[in-house]
């Protein structure tokens, strides 16, 4: 320590020396009116477009419309402190958020800050929310699929990693729990998940990260909040932070999968601050440049090529529509951008069909390229068979002289049907996916109650599980589904129907769609009549009164067609046996 006048002035001397001075540039301007978080700024000549603007007191704005005299700040949280004729400075930086892997198991706001109580957060790294999106060249064709863990998806309308995937629908039917299963189905599949909930209640989003939390799915997600009680400018910004935060993962050669839920809840956002900050209104009072706003947010999923790393980022947009209105602004506008979407209809919801996705109209624009060798190898019939069986289901109701050939159809989609449905918060293994749909597509549940899929379906897998579990771990390794697989699949099948019985199951099985290896003389009870064999008591009484009066909830025969209970009828015809 110095404690002579020469050594303080040596000291003195020595760091005058080292100095090094660094000039600062920062334009500085005036509030000139501030209300409703929006403020006009006089003096920022050099303020660039989408640039941080320091307002004092932490609180910071963004800087949307640069105008002749003035520029029009969006600000980024509480605004009640601003007064006119306060001070603004340019900070020189795009507005951005932290990322990397710091993030990974953390409830955060659009700007990176935690809101689990959990503490704060080391992240070394942050990059601009708005960033254009990958060229062609540097981008991969997309072939390896995204496993939602949900039957009717994952065969129908698969998602691969870097495909956009819309799921549309109206309020309440479900758009959100596909994308939370498909979170929760990631566990050890090396896709790290962000959730970004756009103007949804906070009580809302507490539920979905419990539940995220309970099924062990935080390990590898990051949920970002802008709540419903958040500004419209942190909600017009929260998919834009969503995407860098995956783009982070996907630029270091990792594939990340994030959920934008929803983007109406964005596109209202946008609208608010573009009227506020006097843009012209243009179709439904949304401002002109809507379309590119999320064309250039979705644009960003990608799958890069391996001179760019391998890395992926795969999108899944939500739509909320009003009373099933596809044809309306923003979702034809998101339609157009994305590579398929998945249509879910109340109709259909409301009937007990969950998830509630209209098969016609979902469609997935890269198809097979995202499915696995084995789920393409049993997939083969199963559109066709719903589609005939929802087209002969609304000719049948005006007529119940149906032939064998029709009977059988129906027969067949309607345990397809029961078959895709599934519960909310369990999706399945690939393992178990393929040889359930197999099992139905060939015909092994024909014979099946349709009350009773959802039993068999379950007793299936335990018996897999425990007799068969070699066999469901090659399919799980090899993802293949070849001749000698089938016939390994088709003898547990055998095995399984010996071990087991259903109240009400018809004595042989239906070979194919065609009618053909069936009991010739049975009676389908999509047709409103019971079949011969449980009408005249001969299966046992529980089955003569549940079956073919149609009283038993579970077991219930419901005619499909005409949606009226079957009951027994004398005129039912003899069995040919």
């Amino acid at each position: 320590m110095a404690t002579t006048a020469s050594e303080i002035t040596e000291i003195i001397k020595s760091q005058i020396e080292s100095f090094e001075g660094q000039s600062e540039s920062a334009d500085v301007g005036t509030v000139v009116e501030i209300g409703d978080g929006i403020a006009r700024i006089h003096g920022l000549a050099g303020c660039m477009a989408s640039e941080l603007l320091d307002f004092g007191s932490e609180v910071y704005g963004l800087a949307f419309n640069l105008e002749e005299d003035t520029v029009s700040a969006i600000i980024l949280g509480d605004y009640t402190g601003i007064q006119e004729g306060g001070e603004v400075r340019t900070t020189g930086r795009i507005v951005e958020t932290p990322v990397g892997d710091a993030l990974v198991g953390r409830v955060v706001d659009p700007l990176g800050r935690p809101l689990d109580g959990k503490g704060s957060i080391d992240t070394k790294e942050s990059r601009p929310v708005d960033v254009v999106a990958p060229g062609v060249i540097t981008r991969k064709n997309v072939d390896t699929p995204v496993q939602t863990g949900i039957k009717i998806i994952d065969a129908l309308t698969p998602i691969g990693r870097g495909q956009r995937q819309l799921i549309l629908g109206d309020r309440q039917t479900g758009k959100s729990a596909i994308a939370i299963d498909t979170i929760i189905n990631q566990k050890g599949q090396d896709l790290t998940c962000i959730y970004v909930a756009i103007g949804q209640k906070e009580s809302s989003v507490a539920k979905l990260v419990a539940t995220l939390e309970e099924h062990g799915a935080m390990d590898h997600s990051i949920v970002v909040v802008a709540g419903a009680s958040s500004p419209a400018t942190l909600q017009y910004i929260a998919p834009f932070a969503g995407c860098a935060m995956g783009e982070f993962f996907r630029d270091n050669g990792k594939d990340a999968l994030v959920v934008y839920d929803d983007l109406s809840k964005h596109a209202w956002a946008y609208r608010q601050v573009s009227l506020l900050t006097r843009r012209p209104p243009g179709r439904e009072a949304y401002p002109g440049d809507v379309f590119y706003l999320h064309s250039r947010l979705l644009e960003r999923a990608a799958r890069l090529n391996e001179d760019n790393g391998g890395g992926s980022l795969t999108a899944l947009p939500i739509i909320e529509t009003q009373a099933n209105d596809v044809s309306a602004y923003i979702p034809t506008n998101v339609i157009s951008i994305t590579d398929g979407q998945i249509y879910l209809e109340t109709d259909l919801f409301n009937q007990g069909i969950r998830p509630a996705m209209n098969s016609g109209l979902s469609v997935s624009r890269v198809g097979g390229d995202a499915q696995t060798k084995a789920m393409k190898a049993v997939v083969r019939s199963l559109k066709s068979d719903l589609a005939q069986y929802r087209e002969l289901a609304a000719f049948a109701q005006f007529g119940s002289d149906l032939d064998k050939s029709t009977q059988a159809q129906l027969r067949r989609g309607e345990r397809v049907v029961e078959v895709m449905k599934q519960p909310q918060y369990q999706p399945l293994p690939l393992v178990k996916e393929v040889v359930i749909i197999f099992a139905v597509t060939s015909g092994y549940l024909d014979d099946i109650p349709a009350g009773k899929v959802r039993e068999f379906e379950r007793d299936l897998f335990r018996f897999m599980d425990s007799q068969h579990k070699q066999l469901a771990d090659s399919i799980a390794e090899s993802r293949a589904f070849g001749e000698e697989t089938e016939k390994q699949v088709r003898a547990m099948l055998d095995e399984f129907k010996k071990t087991v019985s259903f109240e009400g199951k018809a004595p042989a099985r239906t070979g194919d769609a065609s009618g053909q290896g069936g009991e010739p003389g049975r009676t389908d009870d999509t047709t409103g009549q019971a079949p011969p064999d449980v009408a005249s008591g001969r299966d046992g009484a529980e089955a003569g009164t549940d079956v073919a009066s149609g009283q038993d909830g579970a077991s219930s025969r419901t005619d499909v067609a005409s949606g009226q209970g079957a009951s027994p009828s004398p005129a039912a015809p003899k069995s040919q046996k």
